[in-house]
Parts: C-alpha cells; structure tokens; sequence
C-alpha cells in the first residue's frame, strides 16, 4: 500500500507544470464564470427590438434604403403621391413592424416613417410632430415604468433616426439645421465607443466618424457586374454597386448602425435621454408638489397618468431621501474612527 502511495507521488512530482495548474485551477473553478454565457442564451431566447425613425423629404430613397439594410420589405403597399398630394400633405407618423431573425437570434424591427416632412412651401415648424411622437413615446414608457405590471412593457421609444439629406445643393438648409438641433436631445446622433474597447474597435469607431455625413445609396435589384451578382443601379452610363465601397458608404452605414453600435444606440436612448426626460417629469412633479404645500391648499390631482403613479414617485423619493441620510451618518461615523 505504502509502494503504491510512494508511486502516486512519484508521477504527481513528474507530471508536467501545466497539467499541475489546470488541476489547481479545477479545484478553485466555482461557475460564475459562465455568467456571460447564461445572459447570452437568455437573450437570445427573449428576442430583441429596436426601433429606427427615417426622415426627410419624399423621392430620398429612405424605403430602398431601409429594405437594403435589413433585407427586407417593409413597403408592399405603398402608395404612391404625386408632387400636388404631396405639397398639400401634411406630416404623418407612420410605423412599420416585422419580425425578421437571422442565425436564431429574432429581432422586432419598428420603422417610423416620417411622409410629409419638407413637401410644403412652407416648412415652418414641420419637425414639430416628430419631436412630439418622441416626447409621446418616452411619456408612455414612463406610464408603464411606474405602473404595477412592470414585466410586460412594450419599448417602442426611438432609438435612433436617419435623416436624409438632399443630395443636390452645396450645404445644410435651413429646415436641416433646424430638425438636428430640435432632435439632437431626443435621440443620439452617433454612439461613442466606450473606453474598455480594444484598440482595433476604437479605429473602427473613429473611421465610421470621419465618413459622415454618409453618402449612401441603396437599391433592391440585383444586377450583373464584372460577371457576378450584386445589388446596385443600372445607369446608361454604368453600374452603382450597393455594397462596393468605392462606390458609397453603405457598408459603413450598415456596420455602424446594425453590426457594432445598435445596442450603444439602445443604451444611449434609456440611460441618457429618457433618463433626461425621467427627471424632468419628477422634477416638475415635485416643484408643483412643493409649491402647492407653500399655498397651504389640499393638494390637487396631478397632471399624471393615474393616482397609482404619483404614488409610487413619492415613495421613491423617500426611499432615496432615506438612503441619502444613512449614508451621512455612516460616513460621519467613519470620520469619527478615523479621528
């Protein structure tokens, strides 16, 4: 017994070091690192959404552009204006939903099409009704997020809006300016890179920068060139290759938009500006609360979407006031150790 023991030890010495570490490492694997995996195939299971705004004058090519992104068609039924009904139409808020999935991860797509936008003679304020389905659209998601059914809450806030310039011309116009400074608060413009990224994501990031505004062009056909297959526009005098890069920038559009920031576009759209537009609301809440007590009268009903609401925003508050004092105290009882 005491031979075969001595032999154990004898090949446990000689085996090589890296075996001796992975065995030391099995010992002390505990699983958590398997969190990324967990939350990758719970994600997947779940689906994800994401909602895109196109605006900009009619003819743009915004429809092509949109089925040229996500190989879809989004757009069967479309009527057609002619340039007297489109001169007289006003601006609309139109929306377009598809499930489309690619290699088992599903994702909802909304497309909020914007008809009627700089079709007038006089464009005065027309970027005020989609500033005003932004602002509709946090204002529900803030409903929902105070209600008592939490689980179920439909995003359809705009995580990210294509606005369609002119080609012709030699600058912004007026109506350009105004619709990016009216919307620049509301929805991202371009997603940063965070800090933690490796190097070769930064100078993805940055290249994507340096090419906007894109010029893009996008197209459902398929044509012959230089004997293969491709997506692109047939001209008399040549073919426009969809995804040559020499051609447009319609594969960095699409790396941007969908390869490598969609879920920053996402983040920005919760953590940044709905988050804005979440402390404005209580903010305004509280100072009517605040001036109301001042008055020394029953507090009024709010203009709020329900009882149920304001309720819930009161006890947060306390709940944080509370917090706020026990932090005070424990660090005024840690200065006093230290004294």
């Amino acid at each position: 017994m005491d031979a075969i023991m001595l032999q154990e030890k004898l090949v446990e010495r000689l085996l090589c070091p890296r075996v001796r570490t992975a065995r030391q490492k099995e010992k002390q694997y505990v699983g958590f690192a398997t969190l990324p995996n967990q939350v990758h195939r719970k994600s997947v299971k779940k689906g994800f959404d994401f909602t895109l705004m196109v605006a900009g004058e009619s003819g743009m090519g915004k429809s092509t552009l949109v089925n040229s992104l996500f190989l879809t068609d989004l757009y069967k039924d479309r009527k057609l204006l002619n340039a007297e009904e489109r001169i007289n139409q006003t601006v609309e808020i139109v929306k377009h939903t598809v499930d489309i999935e690619e290699k088992g991860v599903k994702l909802k797509l909304t497309i909020v099409d914007t008809p009627g936008f700089g079709d007038a003679v006089n464009n005065n304020q027309c970027w005020k009704p989609i500033t005003d389905y932004i602002d509709q659209q946090f204002e529900q998601y803030f409903r929902d997020e105070s209600g008592l059914n939490r689980k179920n809450i439909q995003d359809n806030r705009v995580h990210c809006c294509l606005y369609f310039i002119p080609p012709f011309g030699h600058g912004l116009r007026p109506v350009d300016v105004e619709f990016m400074r009216a919307l620049h608060e509301k929805v991202y413009q371009f997603p940063e890179c965070d800090s933690d990224e490796d190097e070769e994501f930064k100078q993805m990031d940055k290249e994507l920068k340096e090419c906007t505004p894109f010029a893009v062009i996008g197209s459902n056909t398929v044509v012959e060139a230089r004997g293969q297959r491709v997506r692109g526009r047939l001209y008399p005098w040549g073919i426009v290759e969809v995804e040559n890069q020499s051609h447009c920038d319609f594969v960095k559009l699409r790396n941007m938009l969908i390869r490598s920031h969609m879920h920053d576009l996402k983040d920005v759209t919760c953590d940044v500006h709905y988050e804005n537009y979440r402390a404005q609301c209580i903010q305004e809440m509280t100072s009517k609360l605040a001036q109301d007590n001042r008055m020394e009268s029953p507090i009024p009903m709010l203009s709020t979407p329900d009882v149920e609401t304001e309720k819930l925003i009161k006890m947060k508050d306390e709940e944080l006031k509370r917090m706020q004092e026990m932090l005070k105290k424990m660090q005024q009882q840690m200065h006093e150790k230290d004294q």
